[in-house]
């Protein structure tokens, strides 16, 4: 093989992979979102389970309900009282996720959910399909 077929090779390489990494990114993004819906949907379910066992959402001695922290791109946090309560999933700094045009979700016991500074675009589809 020449120089030449060698640079040849390595340019259509180059090009290929040009190519193929932003789509792979995108969906490893899409991936990533898809995961923080579902384990908030989870955390909500578990909450659901907790009120129907002791009558409130919060934790009290003798009823404690664990929820996940998170995950690598986002931290999983809980705001929780009697009657409500909201899960925020916060962009975690230095990740793939932190510019993230979807922002941060958040889901609440009414099944509200929501995209805290997210960019201003209807067609993002940020919960999925």
């Amino acid at each position: 093989m020449s120089l030449i077929e060698l640079l040849i090779v390595v340019a259509v390489v180059g090009m290929l992979a040009s190519i193929a990494y932003p789509s792979y990114s995108d969906q490893v993004r899409k991936a990533a979102r898809t995961e923080i819906a579902g384990l908030l949907f989870e955390s909500a379910h578990h909450l659901e389970r907790h009120y129907a066992q002791a009558g409130h959402y919060a934790d009290r001695e003798g009823v404690v309900t664990p929820l996940s922290p998170g995950t690598r791109h986002y931290r999983l946090q809980a705001a929780r009282e009697a009657e409500r309560f909201t899960l925020t999933a916060t962009r975690r700094a230095g990740s793939m996720m932190a510019a993230d045009p979807c922002g941060d979700f958040e889901l609440d016991q009414r099944g509200v959910r929501g995209n805290p500074h997210a960019v201003e675009d209807r067609d993002l589809r940020c919960w999925g399909s």
